[in-house]
């Protein structure tokens, strides 16, 4: 375009080469082919004269007083600075004229304004123009207006703006939900808030959670930079019953459901009379610019508040605050899922944990036991154990798993306790119990499915001092296992029957009867500890049966059990867990009590 500008420009000008500076009297090139076309162009043509003060115009075209409402005779002698106005780019200007000033082409979009005010999207392309000795003669202007494209262009970015700012606040979003599900601890999930809504909308900020009566409860305070964690961490610190006065959680705790989260400067010297003065030097550190209160409101009212903070004065742009909204909604309901779903568990771990008996000392044996509850549920099993002397000088043993995980679970797990402990406190063989308790729980409708094996460990007395009598009954429980002295394993896998409360076609009460001999070691536990997605029931009991041949002969009941669970129960625990262990020591033997055990 600039070699064609400066082709035409010639041609215009080859009448009057060395001609006087000024006006420029258009020169008759009207049986020129290519002054023709510069006249009758749709493209805006103008000729400056450099050599004159302030660079004016000489001639302009008649598609350039159609563009913007100048005629020639308001430009000649005037610069076209003109055309600019309050929104034009400076900086675009001054690289044009530092292109000029150093003789080169130049082009570039701007925007101009027409002689009625009026602003249109400028594409300018000016050039120099030389003689034959190479000496700088003229500037030569086209331009175009391309309003249109360029406001296709901005339509454009701002909708892929737009789009742009919704996919990433999208993806925020679901970080904070996915996170938050993730965390069954509160403080855990009030952490992960914090830094995850800092980290993409503020320098620093806090969330504060307020209990029923409208008082901290729970705090923290995330910085964006690492530099500034320290800061973070000592400001949450201590008193906070400055935080609870400042403005930015008073304006978050309003009772207006209706209120439109706005950023708003921070009052320093306010603050200064608020905060003592460790606190402020925090506070200056992280940023006192610029603060934005999002109260975070759950099923029933107000639990807290998401407090960003930014150093600047406009640190929030209108898409942060409209996120900030959207996260603080959403962060609300998943924190009072947690807060409901711990409250859930406590009453369901305090009744479970009431109804499971603590482990007596029973003399002659080493007994240790362990209930652990599924670590990544919402909800409480079934599973329990019993370990219960019998007036007739026996040990009654159980382990049962009732299914579910809920509170109806564990109630149904401490009927079924109290239902097998009446029937083995009568004095009932291993495999009457286990029928009787069937029986009730099937007439009465009192659990739902459930396994359970109970055994019955009698001393034998002076006339066989090496070993106790061992009888069991399993409703559709896993086998337990003795190990014997030198590490055998023996699964008692004999005496099986149906879960309770299942019909059972054949005989209602099988059993089975073993030895256990002085040094061995029985270990009854529910599925929970072997059985995973990935592994089977079968594969898990056989890893059992290696792990508890690998424990020394000399290791007590309660090592056993702690070897076991560490070898067994990892972070991601799926199940509920029991875990019972029986050890007759060397060289001791079971004495019968003198009358019912005291508990």
């Amino acid at each position: 375009m600039s070699e064609l500008s400066s082709e035409v420009l010639r041609t215009a000008l080859a009448g009057v080469p060395g001609g006087p500076r000024g006006i420029l009297p258009l020169p008759d090139v009207t049986g020129d082919l290519h002054a023709r076309a510069v006249i009758a162009s749709d493209l805006s043509f103008t000729i400056s004269d450099p050599h004159s003060a302030d660079d004016p115009i000489i001639w302009v075209n008649p598609a350039f007083e159609r563009v913007t409402g100048y005629s020639a005779t308001d430009m000649v002698g005037r610069n076209c600075r003109v055309l600019q106005g309050p929104r034009t780019d400076r900086t675009v200007v001054a690289r044009i004229h530092e292109a000029l000033q150093q003789g080169h082409t130049v082009a570039d979009t701007l925007l101009n304004y027409r002689k009625d005010g009026s602003p249109f999207w400028n594409q300018v392309v000016i050039s120099p123009v030389y003689d034959a000795d190479g000496r700088l003669t003229h500037h030569v202007g086209i331009q175009a207006d391309v309003t249109a494209r360029v406001e296709q262009e901005r339509a454009r970015e701002a909708a892929l703006g737009e789009a742009q700012a919704a996919r990433a606040r999208l993806h925020l979003l679901a970080q904070v939900s996915e996170e938050l599900a993730r965390r069954l601890d509160y403080d855990d999930a009030l952490v992960a808030l914090a830094e995850i809504a800092v980290s993409r909308l503020a320098t620093w900020g806090f969330v504060v959670i307020t209990n029923e009566r409208g008082r901290l409860e729970r705090l923290h305070v995330a910085a964006r930079h690492p530099v500034r964690a320290q800061d973070a961490h000592d400001l949450e610190q201590g008193d906070p019953s400055w935080l609870m006065r400042s403005a930015v959680f008073e304006l978050a705790r309003t009772d207006d459901r209706r209120f439109d989260a706005q950023p708003f400067a921070i009052d320093v010297e306010a603050l200064a009379s608020q905060v003592p003065g460790h606190r402020l030097e925090l506070l200056r550190r992280l940023g006192l610019g610029s603060a934005l209160a999002v109260p975070l409101r759950a099923r029933d009212g107000f639990i807290g508040a998401l407090c960003l903070m930014h150093d600047a004065l406009d640190g929030f742009t209108a898409e942060d605050v409209v996120t900030a909204a959207h996260v603080g909604q959403r962060a609300a309901l998943a924190l009072d899922n947690v807060r409901l779903y711990l409250r859930e568990r406590s009453a369901a771990l305090t009744l479970q944990h009431s109804l499971l008996p603590d482990v007596p000392t029973v003399p002659g044996l080493d007994v240790a036991a362990s209930y652990l509850p599924a670590l990544h549920r919402a909800e409480v099993g079934g599973d329990w154990f019993d370990v219960l002397p019998l007036p007739d000088g026996a040990i009654g043993l159980a382990v049962g798993d009732v299914v579910g995980h809920d509170l109806g679970a564990a109630a149904s797990m401490g009927q079924l306790r109290s239902v097998l402990r009446s029937h083995a406190w009568s004095g009932a063989r291993a495999g009457r119990v286990i029928a009787h308790l069937d029986e009730l729980v099937r007439g009465l409708g009192m659990a739902d499915l459930a396994t359970c094996v109970y055994l019955r460990l009698e001393p034998s007395g002076a006339s066989d001092p090496t070993a106790d009598r061992l009888t069991y009954s399993r409703a559709g429980h896993p086998p337990p296992l003795i190990r014997l002295p030198g590490g055998e394993v023996r699964p008692l896998d004999q005496a099986l029957t149906t879960p309770v409360g299942v019909v059972n076609p054949r005989s209602p009460d099988p059993q089975a009867e073993v030895e256990l001999p002085r040094g061995a070691m029985l270990v009854v536990y529910t599925d929970g500890l072997i059985e995973r997605r990935d592994r089977s029931l079968k594969d898990g009991i056989d890893d059992l049966v290696r792990a508890l041949a690998a424990v020394s002969d000399d290791a007590c009941a309660a090592d056993v059990r702690d070897q076991l669970v560490g070898r067994f129960v990892g972070a991601e625990q799926e199940d509920d867990v029991c875990v019972l262990v029986v050890r007759r020591p060397v060289g001791v033997s079971p004495e019968p009590p003198d009358g019912p055990p005291t508990r």
